[in-house]
């Protein structure tokens, strides 16, 4: 086993790899961009080094700056947990070619045949697992997709070859709409992967999102599974609660499936991954085409159809439910295999036990479009427990939140015997999570467990986005949402909590003195409470380096949200006319066009192609 872990990650993933570490008496090593410089990660591992600015390019994606400081460290091993680095097959083969340190995942040859999304899709075939009716070359002009779609029929998928979690995806629902179709997913793909190839697949209108986790020995030969035994399935999970292709809820094992169909996609999926020499943890992931007027007694039997969507070459964020169910820690399963250990696992011993539900705690008001936060503090931070509570998290009372990489902040695992228990659970775990000071998604959470959809396990991929009333959405957010604690009125408010007794009933009361400093209390939050002391939070000394001098009648346009600059469509000294698109920007799984909103002369362009920027940052100055 290793000495010491180097974890190419941050917050709760970071956390969990590190957790696996110490129980397996290894030292773990954080990386960290300013931003993050009081982060949980960093406060939880034995030492951390910085890796650069916020920006997620120059820190957490800086693979060069990530080997160094595992060169510093010491470290004998990189685990890049999911995101970030984590499916980087370059990054991969860095690490490997590190003298004296080991890559904790698939070998970088691997994750390069099956990044390559048509690669994969022939590796699949070859083997004998369905694939979804499409192209296993890239596609270069908008005839080959309207040829495509008189062929197969609308609608018609366009797909980066790069992608994933919908990230350059395009739906063509008529010839109308290939040239734009084809042209954003090519950008997207650009964009997000360094990738502009995209292929073609036959658009399932009602699927299940049904994907395997799977765990892969590389052999006797140490290059790869001999064959499928050499490969141990873990049961499956059932992702179909998605908003635009980003999953919200995960559940394992899926409502929908009979044991007999479950079996058939677990072999698959071993069968695939013996194929394609892989080896550590990874996700076979799965289009299962459900009957909406499905009687949900009745589960879904073996010759329904299913589909290889792709495979996830990297730990999951919904590793936690199938932890759950079968009692294997995947982590350690992956710090096994990259050792040389092995697993300590065979498919003759997988058992999958109970029901388990992961419930996503991301800082967005489900109301407003599930808009992620742009600021916060956790003021309130008490996560619920009990009897099959399991909650991964990184952050504490008191933290501000970062906004510069994602929207997490906790995952919430309930386990019980079976899922009409786990349901029941679940609503007790969600009341009981107390948040205060940033805006979650809670309270969408607690809804979804009165829907009849989801508690009969019918619903589909497409149930949040074309069926589910916003109103409903709006009104959970009403009755048990919370807001940001940050921004707002310059007036300085401190709200102060007591307990008081009359007639010999308890009550809490809560006190609100505005132009007041709140009592501090050693060890404490404002007004007490106790709990852990913890490093001061990070603070912007530098004043706003964002500010932008307008001249007189000129206009500065802002970002309206939280995203990524997709295009710049104006040059310093362009003509504009009021309408004009300016530039794309990326946020939630959609393009939105930044139009100018009068005629000018660009005065200057404040972002790139690339870019991340925040609510009300500045993009282009007109005069």
């Amino acid at each position: 086993m290793f000495d010491k872990v180097l974890v190419a990650n941050r917050g709760e993933i970071a956390v969990r790899v590190m957790r696996a570490c110490a129980e397996l008496g290894v030292d773990t090593v954080a990386v960290y961009s300013d931003a993050d410089k009081h982060g949980g990660h960093v406060r939880y591992a034995d030492e951390a080094y910085n890796v650069g600015p916020a920006r997620a390019a120059d820190s957490y994606l800086d693979g060069e700056a990530v080997v160094d400081a595992a060169r510093k460290a010491g470290a004998d091993a990189i685990h890049p947990g999911y995101g970030f680095l984590a499916e980087n097959a370059d990054f991969a083969a860095r690490v490997e070619a590190a003298d004296g340190i080991t890559w904790v995942g698939p070998a970088s040859d691997a994750m390069e045949r099956l990044g390559e999304k048509t690669h994969a899709r022939r590796v699949m075939d070859d083997a004998d697992v369905p694939i979804v009716p499409g192209t296993t070359e890239p596609v270069t002009d908008v005839a080959a997709v309207t040829e495509f779609g008189d062929e197969h029929g609308y609608p018609v998928a366009i797909k980066a070859e790069g992608g994933g979690g919908g990230r350059g995806m395009k739906v063509v629902e008529s010839a109308d709409e290939a040239e734009d179709a084809l042209e954003s997913a090519k950008r997207e793909g650009e964009a997000y992967f360094s990738n502009d190839s995209v292929y073609l697949e036959r658009y399932l209108e009602t699927p299940r999102h049904v994907e395997v986790q799977i765990v892969a020995d590389a052999g006797e030969d140490g290059e790869g599974p001999a064959d499928e035994s050499d490969v141990v399935h873990l049961g499956e999970r059932d992702c179909s609660l998605q908003r635009r292709h980003q999953k919200v809820i995960e559940e394992g094992p899926s409502p929908a499936l009979s044991d007999e169909l479950r079996e058939k996609i677990g072999e698959a999926a071993r069968r695939g991954v013996a194929a394609a020499d892989y080896t550590n943890a990874g996700t076979v992931e799965f289009l299962v085409e459900e009957d909406v007027d499905r009687d949900p007694s009745e589960p879904l039997g073996p010759d329904t159809p299913f589909y290889f969507l792709e495979v996830n070459t990297r730990i999951q964020v919904e590793h936690t439910v199938t932890e759950e169910l079968t009692g294997i820690d995947i982590v350690k399963e992956q710090l096994r295999v990259a050792s040389g250990e092995g697993l300590s696992v065979s498919q003759d011993n997988v058992d999958l036990d109970g029901h388990a539900i992961e419930f996503r705690i991301n800082a967005e008001n489900a109301a407003k479009e599930f808009q992620p936060a742009n600021e916060g503090r956790l003021d309130t931070y008490d996560p619920p427990g009990g009897i099959g509570v399991r909650v991964d998290d990184a952050l504490r009372q008191g933290d501000e939140l970062v906004t510069d990489y994602d929207s997490m902040i906790a995952k919430l695992i309930v386990w019980a015997p079976d899922r009409e228990e786990c349901l029941a659970r679940s609503k007790r775990a969600l009341a009981e999570y107390d948040l205060e000071g940033v805006v979650t998604i809670v309270p969408f959470h607690r809804l979804m467990l009165d829907d009849d959809r989801f508690v009969d396990g019918t619903h589909t991929t497409k149930y949040l986005d074309e069926e589910l009333d916003d109103e409903l959405i709006a009104e959970a957010q009403e009755k048990w949402g919370t807001e940001s604690s940050a921004g707002g009125d310059d007036e300085e408010v401190s709200e102060r909590e007591f307990t008081v007794e009359v007639n010999g009933k308890r009550f809490e009361v809560e006190l609100e003195e505005r132009g007041a400093p709140a009592i501090q209390v050693p060890g404490g939050g404002a007004g007490g409470g106790g709990g852990q002391q913890r490093p001061p939070q990070a603070t912007d000394d530098d004043g706003d380096d964002d500010a932008v001098d307008v001249a007189e009648g000129g206009e500065a346009i802002e970002a309206e949200m939280q995203g990524t600059i997709l295009s710049v469509d104006v040059d310093e000294g362009d003509e504009v006319a009021a309408g004009d698109v300016v530039c794309v920007l990326e946020a939630m799984k959609m393009e939105n066009d930044v139009v100018a909103e009068r005629g000018g002369t660009v005065a200057s362009v404040r972002v790139g192609e690339g870019d991340s920027v925040d609510m009300g940052d500045v993009l282009i100055v007109l005069e």
